[in-house]
């Protein structure tokens, strides 16, 4: 049986608009479970980014709970949450947010020493290490402006990745990028679940859908589908998308 990482019960999202209420999430039940590879994919405007954020406490749903260490991110003060954020949450996002007067080496630095629980000597360590994994040790000391778009989405992978989170979320992280970087992030995100990574991912580029182990769709603010896959197979990915496409069909994509 699998173990749970958080659970989101009864998860509303609504806005005021033009005098009544806008439904983005409607009592929304889910698990996120440890080592899953999780896309969750849907058209335009069926709030799968609110899903994302009310989930990772980046923003608060307007109803239900999120749990997670026994705790409800719903509740819990925006000090706490911002601690959590950065010592048990990693985020990707389609811009990278990289700061750009720091060098690539010095963005994931800074995101290390936040977290406090671990020394500068460990957080540098283990900074050289996934500078090497993300293969841009060799221009660590570049700033983003000098970097290609997909040097700087893996350096933005790897400050995500510093703190060793226990849950990553990624929001369209290769929204931005050409063929040849999105399939090196999305090798990147596949060999980080293959090492035990849990991962939550919203996309609505089939080919980062095909890495997941797990598919849910979202439509009108509801799951409406859910697909299980095993684990991704380079040699099996036309089957997988052939797959991957007639469940997308049945939704309606």
């Amino acid at each position: 049986m699998k173990n749970t990482v958080l659970t989101a019960a009864g998860l509303c999202k609504s806005f005021a608009h033009n005098g009544g209420q806008l439904h983005i999430l409607s009592h929304i039940d889910l698990a996120l479970y440890k080592g899953d590879f999780t896309v969750v994919m849907g058209s335009s405007g069926s709030g799968k980014s609110t899903l994302l954020y009310a989930l990772s406490g980046m923003d608060r749903a307007t109803s239900g709970s999120v749990m997670y260490k026994e705790n409800d991110l719903m509740r819990m003060k925006e000090s706490s949450l911002s601690k959590l954020r950065y010592t048990d949450f990693g985020f990707i996002f389609q811009q990278m947010h990289l700061i750009g007067n720091l060098s690539l080496m010095e963005n994931i630095l800074v995101s290390g020493y936040l977290n406090k629980k671990n020394s500068a000597a460990d957080v540098k360590s283990r900074t050289e290490t996934l500078l090497e994994q993300m293969n841009i040790a060799h221009i660590k000391t570049h700033l983003p402006s000098q970097v290609s778009g997909g040097e700087q989405q893996r350096c933005a992978v790897a400050r995500a990745v510093i703190n060793e989170p226990e849950l990553l979320f990624a929001d369209e992280p290769t929204g931005a990028l050409n063929r040849s970087n999105t399939n090196d992030v999305l090798d990147l995100l596949t060999s980080l679940n293959k090492n035990g990574q849990s991962i939550l991912m919203v996309t609505h580029d089939i080919r980062a859908a095909l890495r997941a182990s797990r598919l849910l769709y979202l439509e009108d603010g509801k799951i409406t589908g859910e697909l299980c896959l095993p684990p991704y197979a380079q040699e099996e990915e036309k089957s997988r998308e052939t797959q991957i496409n007639a469940w997308l069909s049945s939704m309606n994509w």
